[in-house]
């Protein structure tokens, strides 16, 4: 039965000082370990016409699965399999076209060396991730990656602390060499997180939010203040496109205008839309990124900007609000 001991802040610190410190080293000692082995296993991965299969038990199996999930998301699909499952099941899911990356630290799991003679037979490439390079695993293995460490950052040196940190560290390094030997490039990292900030940024486009249709303000040159300030006030935006007749924007009126004019005193009742708007409008293409209206927004510091086709016509309005809903800013 363990016994508590009094909290000691400074205790805990040292601990924590100490805990980073031998984990920060496990990490540089991490690198002299890697040699040809790892170039194999990247390009046996790259090669890999089916998918990466990430086994582990206890700590390691955590690791594994988070392993997985960042290859998955940067380009080299993959997925997590429980060596124990397997052993009743799950082994259906390998084919001989995938590759098995199995993560033990000691490299004797019980549960992973049961599946070595299965795995061999199907004709997996076999990657080990372990710290004892004369281990079952390490010898059953096409290749060998060293996640030794000279001692657990635990203070009985029994709990899994630098040997995960290792681990994990080891698993990014595989996935960033994937990625860049893939050319994986932001837009494809959208793609695999549609649901995430940078997925809205690099994947929803311009015409994906405008308003258009008859929920676009719009008048004619020619037209008078009063059709103006229906316009304007009726679509709730703040503001109306003033267009020629082959619909490209040519000006544009909205709330600040006409608090100028009413500031300076204007007779609004005889002017016409063409005497009163704002020339050169800012506008974005419906085809461009989201992002870029943000631009153009920052860059000129207004809310709102009109949307035009490839012909320059108008074909929506898009205004911040607009963007701060779809969480593109």
């Amino acid at each position: 039965m363990t016994q508590e001991r009094a909290f000691d802040p400074a205790r805990a610190l040292r601990l924590a000082e100490r805990t980073l410190e031998i984990e920060a080293q496990a990490l540089r000692d991490l690198m002299a370990r890697q040699g040809e082995h790892f170039a194999h296993a990247v390009l046996a991965m790259l090669r890999c016409r089916g998918r990466v299969v990430v086994m582990g038990m206890g700590k390691s199996g955590h690791v594994g699965r988070k392993i997985a999930a960042t290859l998955a998301s940067t380009g080299t699909p993959a997925f997590f399999v429980h060596p124990a499952e397997a052993s009743h099941g799950d082994l259906g899911m390998l084919t001989t076209d995938d590759v098995v990356l199995a993560i033990s630290n000691s490299g004797e799991s019980e549960e992973l060396a049961a599946l070595l003679p299965a795995l061999l037979r199907l004709g997996v490439v076999l990657v080990a991730m372990t710290g004892k390079a004369g281990s079952t695993l390490a010898r059953h293995a096409h290749w060998l990656l060293s996640c030794a460490v000279e001692q657990e950052a635990c203070p009985l040196n029994l709990a899994p602390t630098a040997s995960t940190t290792a681990q994990m560290a080891l698993g990014d390094a595989l996935a960033v060499a994937l990625l860049d030997a893939r050319g994986f490039r932001e837009e494809d990292f959208a793609r695999s997180h549609p649901g995430g900030s940078l997925g809205r940024r690099l994947l929803m486009h311009v015409r994906d939010l405008m308003r258009s249709g008859e929920a676009v303000p719009r008048v004619a040159l020619d037209a008078g203040f009063d059709a103006l300030l229906r316009q304007m006030t009726g679509k709730g935006l703040g503001f109306a496109a003033v267009v020629d007749g082959d619909e490209r924007p040519v000006g544009i009126f909205t709330d600040g205008d006409l608090r100028r004019l009413i500031e300076r005193g204007a007779e609004l009742r005889g002017l016409d839309a063409q005497q009163v708007m704002h020339r050169e409008p800012r506008t974005v293409r419906a085809d461009a990124l989201a992002v870029n209206a943000v631009e153009v927004m920052e860059r000129h510091r207004v809310t709102s900007v009109l949307v035009v086709d490839g012909e320059g016509r108008l074909v929506g309005a898009l205004n911040s609000n607009d963007l701060m809903r779809a969480k593109v800013i």
